[in-house]
């Protein structure tokens, strides 16, 4: 299993619209391209003054997903999504390799 992660500092003043927005639109669309078998949206809490940071993590079968997803899908869904708030939030993306699973 592979864990993409996207790291967004999102703008304190437009914070619920793009929560809202990534529950709505984004995680969905994402999910539907079919590399990924689940998701879940974290709040990172300690960030630097002046922003609201978030974790997306999505859990992929294989990094054969992760790179026709990268390849296939991630241009537009990024290009949207940079372009409905752009100025307003930084992102980075990480790619991890699952070792162990505790339950």
């Amino acid at each position: 299993m592979i864990l993409y992660n996207v790291t967004v500092s999102i703008d304190p003043h437009i914070a619920e619209d793009w929560l809202t927005w990534m529950r709505s639109n984004h995680i969905p669309d994402v999910m539907a391209t079919g590399c990924f078998i689940e998701s879940r949206i974290s709040r990172v809490h300690g960030e630097e003054e002046g922003g609201m940071t978030y974790a997306i993590t999505y859990l992929s079968p294989s990094q054969e997903k992760i790179d026709e997803y990268q390849k296939m899908h991630a241009p537009l869904l990024q290009k949207d999504h940079a372009e409905r708030y752009q100025g307003k939030f930084a992102a980075f993306r990480t790619t991890l390799s699952l070792i162990e699973e505790f339950k």
